[in-house]
Parts: structure tokens; sequence; C-alpha cells
């Protein structure tokens, strides 16, 4: 009687005090129209770099060796111009990004730049038999909050996140990815690749508000050790520079 007693005032405290949202808790406010600012690499990421040009990123052999076959006639032929738009590299490429609530546990991304849509899912539990797509599937936590995302997703020694830090907002982790390239010039990544991205957003004195995704690759197929990249957008007003551009292998 005293176990079910219990039962019942956890259920009746539970319904007056649901678990809070990830909407509700969060402790920076991401959402609007943000352009991406290229301060650096610029001949990679402003146009389409030559074929065999794979400087700043720690390829291996194997990767060399499928990047020397990269022929982006073929790619159009196969209807495959959006390889180099997947999750591991499409924040790199210049555009605009627009971020809003999808619903009160998942964060919605959309880029102009491929029209692209990503879903970071707050309340995200272990997916194994989740598809494979081109952004995969992301799982997300705001800084300091639940247990960490290494457990989640498959996680484990290779897929780890490194310890908290402070000064980050969001904490996201993507598998179930589709093979892709980390660059337009055919620079591989395989289906064993995972994502570990922080957003940390900050305000400027002259009141423009950032925010800086430090992404780090994980592909125990392709790459020697992580690529880690740091990707600068500045929020914007309002929608009236979106330009929503078809995916291009060129």
């Amino acid at each position: 009687m005293r176990v079910l007693i219990g039962l019942l005032l956890a259920s009746i405290a539970f319904a007056q005090n649901p678990p809070r949202t990830a909407k509700a808790t969060a402790p920076v406010d991401l959402t609007g129209y943000w352009v991406s600012i290229v301060t650096e690499d610029w001949r990679w990421r402003m146009m389409t770099p030559m074929k065999g040009d794979y400087a700043s990123i720690p390829v291996n052999a194997a990767a060399v060796k499928v990047g020397d076959t990269w022929d982006p006639a073929k790619d159009e032929a196969a209807g495959q111009q959006c390889k180099a738009y997947g999750a591991p590299a499409i924040m790199r490429i210049p555009g605009r990004i627009h971020i809003t609530w999808a619903d009160d546990n998942t964060l919605k991304v959309d880029t102009d730049a491929g029209t692209q849509t990503r879903l970071l899912r707050f309340d995200a539990t272990e997916r194994g038999d989740a598809p494979a797509s081109l952004q995969g599937y992301s799982s997300a936590r705001w800084e300091a909050s639940g247990r960490p995302l290494a457990t989640l997703n498959n996680g484990g020694a290779n897929g780890a996140l490194p310890p908290s830090n402070g000064g980050r907002s969001l904490e996201v982790i993507t598998n179930h990815l589709l093979p892709g390239y980390l660059r337009k010039n055919g620079i591989p990544y395989s289906a064993n690749t995972r994502v570990n991205e922080y957003f940390d957003f900050h305000k400027e004195p002259d009141n423009t508000e950032w925010i800086t995704i430090t992404t780090i690759v994980e592909d125990p197929t392709y790459l020697r050790t992580n690529w880690v990249t740091s990707t600068d957008f500045r929020k914007q007003a309002d929608a009236s520079n979106w330009n929503p551009t078809a995916c291009s292998v060129r």
C-alpha cells in the first residue's frame, strides 16, 4: 500500500511539474537568420578547389586514392550534386542558415546553400536503427545539462566528446551519415564518420550577435586524425538576404 501511495504521489508531482523542454531551458537564443563570415580558408570555401588539393585536411592514402578519381561530370550525371553538402561539411559552405524550433525539443537548421535541413534533437535516445542520410541523425544538449552525448548514438572512445567548456552553448553529435565529400573536389568521408559540434553564442560591444561553430570530424576510414574547423556566423536582421540555391558540384 505504501508503495502504491508513493507511486501515486510521484505521478501527481510529475504531472504538476513536467520536465522542462529544451526550448524552455535554452541558455541563449540561437533562432533567426545568420550569415557565414569567411575570414579563413578562402581558396577552399569560396571556390571549388582543384582536383588533388588536399591541403589542411588530414587525409590518409585511402582518401587520396578516392579523391584522385573525382569527376564532377560523373557526379552530375548520377544526380549526386549534394555530396559536399552533408553534415560534416555543410557549415563550411558560404551562405546563410535559418534556425527555428521545429518543436519544443528539436532545433531546425535550414541552409540556403543546397537547401538542406538539419534536425538537432534534444530528446534523442539511442538510434541504432536510424537510416543513413546526408544530414545524419543529430543528438543535442545545452552546455552542462544532462548526461554526456558520448553515451548516445553508439558513443564510445572514438566518438567521445571532449571535456565540457564553460563557453560552449550547444553540443551536437551526428552520425548515421551517407558517404560524401568534405570539400567539393571529392575529398571523401565514409559512412563511419561522426561529427561533434559546439555552437558558441556571443555578442560584441556593438551589439552584433555571433555564433562560432567548432566542428570535429572523425573518420577512421579516410582521416589520419580528426579534422577540426571553426566557422563564424553573424546574425541578420531579417530574411531579406535569404537566397535558397540548389546543390552544385562546381
